[in-house]
C-alpha cells in the first residue's frame, strides 16, 4: 500500500510531483528537498494509473541509485516498487547493449573493461609501439583516450603521433576481443539507439516516462542518450538539477544542457524548488549574494522559514599554520560548549594539498578525523616517492626504498637489469644496491646500462657526503637532488590533468617544507624526520578502522552531503576562484564551487583566509578571495584573528563548559 501523501511536500514540490505529461525541469536548489520530490513524482505516477516497469530514473552512482530504489520501496508495495527501473547511465546502457550489441558488430555476451582491464591493455600496446628513447604515461593515455571518446573523436587512422597510435590499436584490440570499455558503453548505446529506429522504438514504448537526476552533471553523451529514449509528443522527461551546483566542468559535464533544457525539450515546464530544509537563512543569504554574480545562470533565491542562527564568521588569520589550529581550537570549543560529536564537524578547501596542514594540527591535538575526497596525505604517490628518496640518501641499501625510486625517474635502468639484479641479491645475500654497483655485474648488463647506474650511485654517494656533514641543510639538498634527476619534470608530465599536476607538486614541496621545519626544531637530522613521518603513517593506519571524526573533505567531494558546523579554509585569490580559471574562463565555475561550499553548512559556517601561506617552501603573500566581497551582507561578521584570540571568554561559555566536562566525565 502506498505511503504518499501530497500534503508532505511544499506548494513546489507539490506541482513538481504531479505534473502529468511533457517535459518537466525542477531546479533544485541546495538543501531543497531533490530526492523527496523525485520520489513522490514517481509515486504519484504510479498512484496514476501508470504502470511502474514504464519508469525510469536514471542517477549518476551505484550509490544514488540505491538510495533512491530503498526511497521508493518506503513508498510502494514492494511488488510496484521492484518493477521500477532506477539506474546508473552506465547500467542503463549495458542493459540496451546486451540484447542488441550485435546489430553493432559486437556478440552479445561482450565483457566490459573496468580502469584496471584498461589500464593492463594500454600498458601492453605502449610497450609494443613506442621506441626506446618514447615515454608515455598509461594513465595519462588512458585519460587522453577517455577525453577523446567523450568528445567524439574516432581513433586516428595515419597514427602519426604516438598517443594517436595508442589509441587506434586500443580500439581495435577491444574490438578484436569483444569488449568495450565504459565509455565505450555509452557511445555504442547512443550509435545503436540513432542507426537501429526498431531497436529505439522499442525502448521507447518501454519506458513511458524517464526522470534524469543531477542533469547539471550530463555530458553530451548523456544528454543525446535521453533525447533518443524520450518517448511521446511531448516526451514525458522529467530532469532535476542546479545550474549553481555544476562543478564538473574539467570533467566534461556541460552546464548548458540545463541552461537551454528548452532547445532539447521544447516548451518545458520549469519549477524551482527554493524553500531550504538545511541551511539558516544567514549562510543561504551570503550564498544567494555570491552566486548572483555568476552572469549565466537560472535565478534562484534560497530561504528557510527558521528564525535566528549565528552570523557566517570570515576570518583573517596569519598564515596557514595558525588557520589550522585555529580552527581546530573552534572545534574544541563548540564540541566541548554543546557535547556534540566530533562527525557534526567539517573542514573543506579547495586543493588536496592544504590537507596536510589540518592533518598534522588534528593529530598533534589528538582529534579524531577521516580525510574524504582525497588519500591521505602520507598515501600520495609523491610523498612516498620523497621519502623513499631521502630513504636511499641515507641508507641505499634499503630496498624497498630503492626499488621505489631506481626508475622514478627513469634513470635508464630497466626492468630486466632490476630483475637481473634481485636475483643476483638474493643468490648473494646482498643488498639490491651493493648488487648493483659491483663490478662484476657491471660486465652483465650493457656499457649504457652500467654508465646509467654509475652516475646513479654517485649522485646519491655525493649528496649523502653533504647530508651526513654537521649543520647540512637536508631539506635544500633532498630538493637539490630530486631536481638535478629530473624528479619534478617526471611528475609534471605523468599527471593526467593541470589540476593534478598543482595537486601533486604542492604535496611534494609540502613534505620539504615539513622537513625544513623540522629542522628548525629539532637536531635529529633527516633520519629523525624519517621516524616521525613512519610513526605518523602508523597513526593513520590505525585510524583507517574507525571512520568517524572530523570530516576533512575537498570542496569537489563535499557536494551532496551536509555537516551542522563547517570550517571552509583557505578562501584566498588563486586558491579559490584557482589562479588558472582566470585564463581558461572558468571562474563562474569556481564561484559555483564555493556556493556548494558554503551551502553543506546547516548550522554555523566559519570562513578562514591567510595573510601568508607556504607554498613550495616559502612563505608567500595572499590576497583574500575576491568571493569574499561578494557574501558581504546582513549575517556576515568579518573578524581578525587577533581580536578574536583577546576577546574575554563569557562567564556563561565557561558555566556551559564546565557543564557539558561534568556530563562527559559522568558518562565515561
Amino acid at each position: 500500500m502506498s505511503k504518499f501523501r501530497l500534503w508532505d511536500l511544499n506548494p513546489e514540490q507539490q506541482r513538481a510531483a504531479t505534473h502529468e505529461n511533457g517535459p518537466l525541469l525542477i531546479l533544485a536548489g541546495a538543501g531543497t528537498g531533490k530526492t523527496r520530490t523525485i520520489v513522490a513524482r514517481i509515486t504519484w505516477l504510479v498512484s496514476q494509473g501508470v504502470p511502474p516497469s514504464g519508469i525510469l530514473a536514471v542517477t549518476f552512482t551505484n550509490k544514488a541509485a540505491r538510495e533512491m530504489k530503498g526511497r521508493i520501496a518506503g513508498m510502494l508495495d514492494s511488488e510496484k516498487a521492484s518493477e521500477i527501473t532506477a539506474s546508473t547511465f552506465h547500467a542503463l546502457c549495458v542493459r540496451i547493449l546486451r540484447t542488441d550489441a550485435d546489430k553493432l558488430g559486437y556478440k552479445n555476451n561482450f565483457s566490459i573493461f573496468d580502469q584496471g582491464d584498461q589500464l593492463g591493455l594500454i600498458k601492453k600496446i605502449i610497450n609494443r609501439v613506442t621506441a626506446r628513447d618514447e615515454k608515455l604515461d598509461p594513465g595519462l593515455a588512458q585519460s587522453m583516450i577517455s577525453k577523446a571518446k567523450n568528445n567524439g573523436w574516432a581513433a586516428p587512422r595515419d597514427e602519426e603521433t604516438v598517443i594517436g597510435a595508442v589509441y587506434a590499436r586500443y580500439d581495435r584490440e577491444l574490438r578484436a576481443l569483444n569488449a568495450m570499455d565504459f565509455d565505450d558503453l555509452l557511445i555504442q548505446a547512443v550509435n545503436l539507439l540513432t542507426e537501429h529506429p526498431a531497436v529505439r522504438e522499442k525502448w521507447r514504448s518501454r519506458f513511458r516516462h524517464m526522470l534524469v537526476d543531477e542533469f547539471q552533471d550530463t555530458n553530451n553523451l548523456q544528454l543525446r542518450l535521453v533525447s533518443l529514449l524520450a518517448s511521446n509528443d511531448p516526451p514525458n522527461v522529467c530532469v532535476v538539477g542546479d545550474d549553481d551546483q555544476s562543478i564538473y566542468g574539467w570533467r566534461g559535464a556541460e552546464v548548458s544542457n540545463i541552461l537551454e533544457f528548452e532547445k532539447h525539450f521544447r516548451n518545458p515546464e520549469i519549477i524551482r524548488l527554493e524553500q531550504n530544509y538545511r541551511s539558516t537563512n544567514a549562510i543561504l543569504g551570503a550564498a544567494n549574494r555570491l552566486i548572483k554574480n555568476n552572469p549565466r545562470r537560472r535565478g534562484k533565491n534560497l530561504w528557510s522559514p527558521q528564525e535566528g542562527g549565528d552570523p557566517v564568521h570570515v576570518v583573517c588569520v596569519p598564515d596557514d599554520k595558525k588557520e589550522a589550529e585555529f580552527v581546530v581550537n573552534e572545534i574544541g570549543a563548540i564540541r566541548a560548549g554543546s557535547n556534540l560529536p566530533w562527525e557534526h564537524f567539517a573542514i573543506a578547501y579547495r586543493m588536496n594539498a592544504q590537507s596536510r596542514v589540518l592533518e598534522e594540527t588534528l593529530r598533534r591535538q589528538r582529534v579524531p578525523y577521516r580525510l574524504v575526497g582525497g588519500k591521505s596525505f602520507f598515501d600520495r604517490r609523491e610523498v612516498k616517492d620523497i621519502l623513499a628518496t631521502m630513504t636511499c640518501l641515507l641508507n641505499p641499501s634499503d630496498d624497498v626504498a630503492l626499488l621505489r625510486i631506481i626508475n622514478t625517474p627513469p634513470r635508464g635502468i630497466g626492468p630486466t637489469t632490476v630483475e637481473l639484479a634481485l636475483e643476483h641479491s638474493a643468490k648473494a645475500h646482498n643488498s639490491l644496491f651493493e648488487t648493483l654497483t659491483a663490478p662484476e655485474f657491471a660486465e652483465q648488463v650493457s656499457r649504457k646500462t652500467a654508465e646509467a647506474i654509475r652516475r646513479f650511485s654517485e649522485d646519491l654517494a655525493a649528496t649523502r657526503i653533504h647530508l651526513l656533514t654537521p649543520g647540512a641543510d637536508a631539506a635544500d639538498l633532498v630538493s637539490h637532488f630530486l631536481t638535478e634527476s629530473g624528479y619534478f619534470e617526471d611528475l609534471k608530465r605523468s599527471c593526467k590533468t593541470p589540476e593534478e599536476e598543482l595537486n601533486r607538486e604542492g604535496g611534494a614541496k609540502e613534505v620539504l617544507r615539513t622537513l625544513a621545519e623540522h629542522q628548525k626544531r629539532s637536531k635529529s637530522g633527516l633520519q629523525g624526520f624519517l621516524d616521525e613521518m613512519t610513526l605518523d603513517r602508523e597513526r593513520d593506519e590505525d585510524k583507517k578502522d574507525d571512520a568517524k571524526g572530523v570530516t576533512l573533505i575537498t570542496l569537489h567531494a563535499a557536494k551532496g552531503l551536509e555537516f551542522p558546523h563547517v570550517f571552509l579554509v583557505g578562501a584566498e585569490d588563486g586558491l579559490i576562484p584557482h589562479e588558472r580559471s582566470k585564463s581558461e574562463g572558468t571562474v563562474d565555475e569556481e564561484r559555483r564551487l564555493f556556493y556548494v561550499g558554503i551551502t553543506r553548512a546547516m548550522k554555523s559556517l566559519t570562513i578562514t583566509h591567510c595573510v601568508n601561506r607556504t607554498k613550495f617552501g616559502s612563505a608567500m603573500y595572499c590576497r583574500p578571495s575576491p568571493f569574499l566581497k561578494e557574501i558581504e551582507g546582513e549575517g556576515v561578521l568579518v573578524e581578525g584573528y587577533h581580536e578574536i584570540m583577546n576577546k574575554p571568554v563569557e562567564e556563561e561559555d565557561i558555566s556551559a563548559s564546565f557543564a557539558s566536562l561534568r556530563e562527559m566525565l559522568a558518562r565515561d
